[in-house]
């Protein structure tokens, strides 16, 4: 018997997410390690979800998706404009340089330098495919019906 994804299902699978030109943003093909994913716990979005639902073990699908349903849209509130010298005097920053923040809970956020103009650097906390149309190639290795909880 095939198994299918639904709703309660724990899932490994390899997936490739190209942008618009065709490149290649991110692969568990290049690492050589499959996803896990448990549907429904919240770490991708409901509409990537619903794609994965009804596809079985061995499947292979390619789907679009917008910048709302992918990585959202790009926030201008989490652009931010900060001061040369709250950063370590030997720093490089450079445009596209990506910088590691600590937040006041100790867990670090990556942010990417846009610009740098006298004492002034910009700074995008956007995840960096906010704002763009991505299509996952995706291949279902394994679909496995997890517990139902009471």
């Amino acid at each position: 018997m095939t198994k299918q994804i639904g709703p309660q299902s724990e899932v490994v699978f390899h997936f490739t997410i190209k942008l618009a030109d065709g490149s290649v943003a991110d692969s568990t093909q290049l690492q050589g390690k499959p996803a896990k994913l448990k549907m429904g716990d919240g770490s991708l979005t409901p509409t990537f979800e619903a794609c994965l639902l009804g596809l079985t073990e061995g499947d292979s699908h390619s789907f679009e998706l917008g910048p709302d349903d992918a990585f959202g849209p790009v926030n201008p509130n989490n652009i931010h404009y900060m001061e040369r010298s709250k950063f370590a005097a030997d720093m490089t920053l450079e445009e596209g340089a990506i910088v590691a923040f600590t937040q006041p809970n100790g867990a670090e956020i990556p942010g990417i330098v846009r610009d740098v103009a006298g004492d002034s650097v910009t700074v995008d906390f956007n995840h960096p495919l906010a704002g763009h149309p991505v299509t996952f190639e995706v291949e279902i290795l394994t679909v496995e019906p997890l517990p139902v909880e009471e």
